[in-house]
């Protein structure tokens, strides 16, 4: 009787400690709810993809390297134009171009540039300069590059019709520097002599402020031609006195 007392008693206590513990872990009461699985919908907005291979090492595009679909056309078929040769060439030529915004005009003039084909680049540029005019920057570039591939007869050639508009634009002074710097950089010392009397012809250091940079281009320039006369002339008309620097020093100067 009294083992059977003892083993009932012993449940009890057993079934109060167990009550106890549930009580003080109130979680364990609660329904555990399945979790549902990603529907296929769930992610339909984004899918990142990751490319191997030699093309995921590339650099990032470079700015203005974005080209319209109507510049891509255009170049296309400036190459296959100027490749075939057809008699009405130039018809075709102008055809084609004056189609084409500015803003397409100049992205196929910049990447015929960049390739180095610089004969069509020319019939962009004069299309590009007798429909919205051209900044003595983008004279700058046509020079640069005609030099970098020895046509320097066009780089005269350009000057010269820029002569015959009789102006240039005296108060675009970075535009006007980098202009001049590329022209002396070909070595086209006449032409360096035509930007010089056309700047004056303008209004340079009358209608327009002489700017020290510009100056001390024109005077490295001509110095640098052998031309000290017309150096001093430049520093006499102008009242300024550049400090003197090396080739490398001018190749280093702003643009």
């Amino acid at each position: 009787m009294i083992n059977f007392v003892t083993i009932l008693l012993h449940q009890h206590k057993h079934t109060l400690s167990m009550a106890l513990s549930l009580f003080q872990n109130p979680t364990f009461l609660k329904p555990q709810h399945q979790s549902q699985p990603p529907t296929a919908t769930a992610r339909w907005g984004y899918v990142r993809v990751r490319c191997g291979g030699p093309r995921s090492q590339r650099g990032p595009l470079v700015k203005g390297r974005i080209l319209s679909i109507e510049a891509i056309q255009a170049i296309q078929t400036l190459k296959r134009l100027h490749r075939t040769n057809p008699p009405n060439l130039p018809s075709l030529l102008s055809n084609t171009l004056t189609r084409l915004l500015k803003s397409d005009l100049l992205a196929t003039l910049r990447e015929l540039l960049r390739q180095r084909h610089c004969t069509l680049a020319l019939h962009v540029f004069s299309t590009l300069r007798s429909e919205y005019g051209a900044d003595l920057s983008l004279y700058a570039e046509m020079v640069q590059a005609l030099a970098a591939s020895d046509m320097h007869e066009h780089v005269d050639r350009l000057i010269l019709d820029l002569e015959d508009e009789n102006e240039i634009k005296c108060d675009d002074h970075k535009g006007l520097a980098s202009f001049i710097k590329a022209v002396v950089a070909a070595r086209r010392k006449e032409s360096t002599v035509r930007i010089y009397e056309l700047m004056k012809k303008s209004g340079y250091g009358t209608v327009t402020d002489p700017d020290e940079y510009v100056v001390k281009v024109l005077v490295y320039g001509f110095k640098s031609f052998g031309e000290e006369a017309l150096a001093e002339e430049i520093q006499h008309n102008y009242k300024i006195v550049p400090a003197k620097f090396s080739r490398t020093q001018f190749n280093t100067l702003r643009n």
